[in-house]
């Protein structure tokens, strides 16, 4: 299977929004949360990379993605360097960061690039009768809070869904939370234990983090992640 880059645009410093269509097929089926692989020969040897979908199923053969620029990466440059109609072989979604069915109220946890996933759960499962989401998304600089709009928005729209940016290192004119996602995490969950979580970002985090939930004596079975390094 092919990918066709529909367009891109760059949404933070060496982080770019791409929309594609995959070839070949009328409808692309995949889960919200799942990824895609893609793939291509760079100086003479075929390298795969895995990436994140950044939308939800839309009933159509379109699906975007969202990147960072990773400096002296084999596929990142390749794929920053595309132009509208360019492809790339890619394969179907897999994956099993997926929500549970059925959904129970639950904290997202994101750091960078890894707020992907999260941005497919929302808008395949947020609506007016869903359960109770949270979002806490921490980057280092306020330029970098990924489809930060959007999350506003749908906070706006949707009382039961709380977004919760945090900088770590935040500039004078911030006034929002600062810190590492860790240092809000209590707050976020408060007393409840009947919550589901989602990690997904750097493996220094998600490892932390699990190890924080864990002794809250959170069942492992609550826990969800995905991490790269």
């Amino acid at each position: 299977m092919e990918a066709r880059l529909i367009d891109s645009r760059e949404i933070a410093p060496g982080v770019r929004h791409f929309g594609f269509e995959a070839l070949g097929v009328e409808r692309l089926d995949f889960l919200p949360g799942q990824f895609t692989s893609f793939k291509d020969m760079i100086e003479g040897k075929e390298i795969t990379r895995a990436y994140s979908l950044a939308s939800a199923p839309s009933g159509t053969n379109r699906f975007e993605l969202c990147l960072n620029r990773v400096e002296h990466g084999h596929l990142s440059p390749r794929l920053f360097d595309m132009k509208p109609g360019d492809r790339m072989e890619m394969r179907q979604p897999l994956g099993q960061f997926v929500l549970r069915q059925p959904p129970r109220d639950s904290i997202f946890i994101a750091t960078g690039t890894g707020i992907a996933p999260f941005r497919s759960f929302l808008q395949a499962h947020l609506n007016e009768s869903s359960p109770s989401f949270t979002l806490l998304f921490g980057v280092r600089y306020e330029s970098h809070l990924l489809y930060r709009t959007e999350f506003e928005e749908l906070a706006l729209r949707y009382p039961h869904f709380r977004f919760w940016p945090t900088l770590s290192r935040p500039d004078a004119e911030w006034n929002g939370r600062q810190g590492h996602v860790q240092t809000h995490l209590a707050e976020a969950v408060g007393e409840r234990r009947d919550v589901d979580f989602y990690l997904c970002g750097l493996k220094e985090m998600v490892d932390d983090v699990r190890g924080v939930l864990k002794g809250q004596g959170f069942d492992r079975k609550q826990i969800f992640y995905e991490k790269y390094d």
